[in-house]
């Protein structure tokens, strides 16, 4: 999606996750999750949401060393699942068996596809995540699901609910932050938990870029295809580049922090890419996370081209300062200059393929160990209080918004059916105005 991601960034390689309860055992033993059954070792997993996102999780998946078969898929259109199951066919034959009959295609699909797995890839746009999540927690499977979780105060309390269920079901959830998994993430940051630069003062995280694609309305389209098929300049399907491509960053921030923010204030523009193409999103955001001890994190985010790019992390303490980046590097200085840690980057592996790695060999050996859903949806929620923020131009306290109730989401789902925000008689959708915009 973004030209500017390093090559074997999240557009390349979307992960797909395959994960079991704890206390089951695979490796020719019968197990069972709450409404299914298997007779041999075959973890059985379901595609919904099959664009390149959807396809490149089930590669990664299907990359692992363990018995995986994809068994459905599910995706709003019929081309863009026909073209997801051509490529994983094509590399995957003996670990696909996908016919027509378990290729579901519509706004309710998923529910069918989710019935036949024992794992579940949920990787449709955003806004879907929480009633598709909710789905299968209430089946009784494992996920894997890409961030973020939600694109409003309603989706988040209802994946918080479902994160709550799945740990009393003993479901494993990882969702797609990677840098999680990534070796110079882990190494550098358990160093800064054990005090290598004394308490975390202060911070900035950056995710600065030319953007990502455009898809053009086509003829005989209904507003509701075409904002699904340009979702990601729509607030109910993207929630804002802030959500969507800038929580990896904002996540590390309350990694480093152990903490998430109890408010955030900023501002943000559409400066840049401003044509009717481009919805009703912003292109840069810039925002100040305040946590509970009063450490404030800058956050900036930007889709401008031509002019330099900066996606990493940096952050202060009482005795040093670090630097990360996706990149693969971690480096600990004190503040007379003298180097403390520099991540060796040799036997590092790719963080995309560590994560199905790790969630596989659990789920061999029948353990409950993933738990991602509900610090991701705490990050998420640090993001879209950012949106809202920038939005509205006033102070987000984390407490009151978490308790908003304006939803986002179309109050029907159908393909003649018009999502909240339209366009107006020249195509071009309304833009939030600080002092004017009312975001809770």
């Amino acid at each position: 999606m973004n030209k500017n991601e390093p090559q074997n960034g999240r557009r390349d390689f979307l992960r797909a996750s395959a994960l079991f309860a704890g206390g089951m055992m695979l490796n020719g033993a019968a197990f069972a999750a709450p409404g299914h059954s298997s007779v041999d070792d075959t973890i059985k997993i379901a595609l919904i949401g099959c664009g390149d996102r959807g396809t490149g999780a089930a590669f990664q998946a299907l990359s692992t060393k363990y018995n995986i078969k994809l068994v459905a898929m599910a995706d709003a259109f019929e081309d863009r699942l026909e073209k997801s199951y051509g490529t994983l066919a094509d590399r995957f034959k003996d670990k696909i068996s996908v016919p027509k009959e378990r290729r579901f295609i519509g706004f309710d699909g998923y529910k069918k596809a989710i019935a036949l797995a024992d794992v579940v890839l949920l990787t449709t746009p955003p806004g879907f995540r929480p009633m598709h999540f909710e789905e299968a927690v209430k089946q009784g499977k494992h996920v894997f699901m890409e961030k973020p979780v939600a694109v409003d105060a309603p989706g988040i309390r209802r994946v918080l609910a479902a994160a709550e269920l799945a740990k009393q079901k003993k479901l494993n959830v990882v969702t797609g932050l990677q840098r999680r998994y990534q070796t110079n993430y882990r190494e550098t940051i358990k160093r800064l938990e054990d005090g290598a630069i004394g308490d975390i003062t202060g911070g900035q995280v950056y995710w600065n870029s030319g953007g990502v694609w455009v898809k053009p309305r086509q003829p005989g389209q209904t507003e509701m295809e075409y904002q699904m098929r340009n979702w990601y300049y729509f607030n109910w399907l993207c929630g804002d580049h802030i959500v969507e491509q800038h929580v990896h960053n904002i996540d590390i921030a309350n990694w480093v922090k152990n903490a998430y923010p109890v408010s955030v204030q900023g501002t943000g523009s559409r400066a840049w890419r401003t044509g009717k193409e481009y919805g009703e999103i912003y292109d840069n955001h810039s925002i100040e996370l305040t946590y509970a001890d009063g450490t404030i994190i800058h956050s900036q985010c930007r889709h401008f081209e031509g002019i330099s790019n900066r996606v990493d992390e940096s952050f202060q303490g009482t005795k040093g300062k670090v630097y990360l980046s996706a990149g693969n590097q971690g480096i600990i200085s004190d503040y007379a200059g003298k180097q403390l840690y520099n991540h060796d980057v040799k036997g590092n592996k790719n963080p995309y393929q560590t994560e199905h790695d790790e969630l596989f060999e659990a789920i061999a050996k029948g353990e409950f160990k993933f738990t991602d859903a509900e610090r991701t949806a705490k990050s998420t929620f640090s993001s879209i209080i950012g949106r809202y923020a920038t939005y509205s131009g006033e102070i987000i306290k984390w407490d009151t918004a978490l308790q908003a109730e304006n939803s986002l989401f179309p109050d029907k789902l159908a393909w003649d059916a018009n999502p909240k925000i339209l366009p107006d008689a020249q195509g071009c959708y309304p833009i939030p105005t600080p002092g004017k915009t009312k975001v809770i």
